[in-house]
C-alpha cells in the first residue's frame, strides 16, 4: 500500500505506507510529459525526442512502495531537463550568453544539464535558447526532483543510520556490444563509480541479489554513475548510491518504444530483485561492513 506524497509538474513521488528499510529508489530519466514548448521549438519529431528517455523504468519498480521503500520519478523527459547533471553543466554550444568552462566531456558532447542533442547525437534545436530559460527549466524542474531526493537520503541516514539509493536507469543494447561477464553479455550495469559512491559489500549484496534473479550484472562498464552517484554517494557518511541500467532490449522495441513480450518477465523480476533488497535493508543495523 503507498500514498502519493507529491504530484507536481517536476516528479511524482510514491511513499510507501510503512517506511522501513534503508533503500531509496528513483528514475531520473524516465519522464515522458513532453512540455509544449520543446515539441514546439524542436526540430525532431516525439518519437526522436523519446530516444533519450529510460521508457517504462518507473513503471517497472512502480512496486518499490510496496516493499517499504519511497520511489521517486522524474515526470519531464530527460531531453528537456538532466536530472542527472549538475546544475551547473550548461552547454555554451546550446545556451545564449553562456560562457565556457573548464573541458567536461558530457557537455562537449552535447548532453549537459539542458541537453543539445538527443541518442546519435541528433540536434533537438535549430539554434540556441536564452540562458534565462534553460536557468528556469532548472529553477521548475531540476531543482524541486532533487530537493526531493536529498529529503529523501536525509530522512534515511535520520531513520536507520544509512541511506542507499538505487538510482534505476535503461540502456541501448548496443551499449554492451563490447561488454562480457565471463563470456556472456549483461542484462544489467551496476555503477559505483569504482568504488567511489557505495560500500563494496552493499554493492556485493545488490549484484548478488540481482544475480539470483537470473540476470547477468556487469560492473562499471559501460557505465559507473554520473551526476547523481557522484554528487549524493557518500559512502563515508552512510549515504550509498548504485546506479543500475537494464538492457532496453529485455522489455521492449527500442525502435519503436513498445514493450514486447519480455516486459512482463522483467518486471516479475524487478520485483522480485526489490523486495529482497528491502528485506536486506531491515536486517541488522547496517549492510555496510563495520
Amino acid at each position: 500500500m503507498e500514498t502519493r506524497a507529491n504530484m507536481d509538474e517536476s516528479f511524482d513521488l510514491r511513499l510507501p505506507r510503512r517506511r522501513d528499510t534503508p533503500f531509496v529508489f528513483a528514475s531520473p530519466h524516465s519522464g515522458r510529459d513532453y512540455p509544449a514548448e520543446l515539441l514546439r521549438e524542436s526540430v525532431l519529431s516525439p518519437a526522436a525526442l523519446r530516444s533519450s528517455e529510460d521508457a517504462f523504468i518507473d513503471r517497472l519498480f512502480d512496486a518499490v512502495p510496496d516493499f517499504g521503500a519511497p520511489l521517486l520519478s522524474a515526470r519531464l523527459p530527460r531531453a528537456w531537463v538532466d536530472m542527472n547533471r549538475a546544475a551547473d553543466e550548461l552547454d555554451p554550444a546550446l545556451i545564449e550568453g553562456q560562457r565556457r568552462g573548464p573541458h567536461n566531456p558530457r557537455i562537449a558532447s552535447g548532453l549537459g544539464v539542458v541537453p543539445r542533442v538527443v541518442s546519435g547525437g541528433r540536434s533537438i534545436y535549430r539554434g540556441k535558447i536564452g540562458i534565462e530559460a534553460a536557468r528556469a527549466r532548472i529553477r521548475q524542474t531540476w531543482r524541486p526532483y532533487h530537493d526531493a531526493l536529498a529529503g529523501l537520503i536525509r530522512d534515511s541516514r535520520a531513520h536507520f543510520g544509512q541511506a542507499i539509493l538505487i538510482d534505476c536507469h535503461s540502456m541501448p543494447h548496443e551499449a554492451l556490444d563490447h561488454v562480457r561477464v565471463k563470456g556472456r553479455r549483461p542484462d544489467v550495469v551496476l555503477g559505483d563509480r569504482f568504488g567511489a559512491s557505495a560500500d563494496p559489500d552493499i554493492v556485493n549484496a545488490v549484484e548478488e541479489v540481482i544475480a539470483g534473479a537470473g540476470l547477468v550484472v556487469s560492473r562499471n562498464a559501460p557505465f559507473a554513475g554520473a551526476f547523481i552517484a557522484q554528487h549524493y554517494g557518500k559512502p563515508a557518511r552512510g549515504q550509498h548510491v548504485i546506479q543500475i541500467e537494464f538492457d532496453r532490449r529485455l522489455y521492449m522495441d527500442e525502435a519503436t518504444l513498445i514493450p514486447h513480450e519480455g516486459y512482463g518477465t522483467l518486471k516479475a523480476a524487478i520485483d522480485e530483485i526489490v523486495a529482497r533488497l528491502c528485506d536486506l535493508g531491515r536486517v541488522g543495523d547496517s549492510l555496510a561492513a563495520e
